[in-house]
Order: C-alpha cells, then sequence, then structure tokens
C-alpha cells in the first residue's frame, strides 16, 4: 500500500535515517549491548573485584550511550565517534576480550562509519541506475551521430 499509513511512515523513517549517520549508531549501540549481554559477574564479584569490575560494566554502557546518542544527536557525531572507538578498545581489556571480539569489532566499525559520514554528501546512485543512464544516453546520441555523418 503505498498511500496507506505504512508508506508514510517508511518513507519518514527514511527520511530521518538519512540525516544521521544511522550505521554506525546502530552497530556501535549493538556492540556496547552485546559486550554487557556476555559479562556474567554478579554485583558481589564486581564490588569484590573493585574498579576493574565496574569498568567491565561501564565501559559497555558508555559505548551503548555514545551509539544512542549518536543516532539522536548527529550534529555532535564526531565526538562521540571518537569516544565510541577508545571505549570499544578499552572494552578488550576490562570485558571479556571485548564481548568475546565480536562486540569490540561492531563497536569499532561503528565509530568509523560515524566518523566518515558526511551530513551534506549526495545519495549515491547504485550501479544498476547509472548504467541504465548510461546506455540511455548512449541511445539518445547514436541517433545524433548517425544523422550528423548523413549530412557531412
Amino acid at each position: 500500500m503505498p498511500g496507506g499509513p505504512h508508506g508514510t511512515f517508511r518513507s519518514a523513517f527514511r527520511q530521518w535515517r538519512a540525516g544521521r549517520p544511522f550505521w554506525g549508531g546502530l552497530l556501535l549501540a549493538l556492540g556496547g549491548a552485546e559486550v554487557l549481554l556476555t559479562l556474567k559477574a554478579s554485583l558481589d564479584v564486581i564490588l569484590h573485584v573493585g574498579m576493574q569490575g565496574l569498568a567491565g560494566y561501564l565501559l559497555p554502557a558508555v559505548m551503548l550511550l555514545c551509539g544512542v546518542l549518536i543516532l539522536f544527536n548527529p550534529s555532535q557525531r564526531l565526538f562521540y565517534s571518537v569516544i565510541g572507538v577508545l571505549v570499544s578498545l578499552g572494552s578488550w581489556l576490562t570485558s571479556n576480550l571485548g564481548g568475546f571480539f565480536v562486540g569490540l569489532l561492531l563497536g569499532v566499525v561503528g565509530s568509523c562509519l560515524t566518523f566518515g559520514w558526511l551530513p551534506d554528501q549526495e545519495p549515491r546512485v547504485s550501479r544498476r541506475r547509472r548504467r541504465k543512464a548510461a546506455r540511455a544516453a548512449k541511445a539518445v546520441a547514436q541517433p545524433v551521430e548517425r544523422e550528423a555523418g548523413q549530412t557531412a
């Protein structure tokens, strides 16, 4: 249903997503959530271990927070992405090797995508559309060339 309520929600979401580094923020938030979910220590163990145990929960929480802030406050994306990559790399030491490398890699890739995102960049045209446009331009140019060759 292109004209139904589902179509308007989808187009509104696409427009919202186009104005921010959506995939970078989402990957960073997913990385933080994954690291948080792989931690299995109880609060008693955390209090007994001390700051090292607390950092195991604090760094993934900051990763998750940076990912959400990137999604809802894209004007500060550079700051959040730098903090996100530093915290992601820090989770390698504090949180089960960064959530067994999955959360670490998600966080680093998401932060890098966010850092490289440009808000004023034109959307990329797919390869299929570029080929179709090239074929159409070539088809238009061929009859003009033939007519020019016949009159000369």
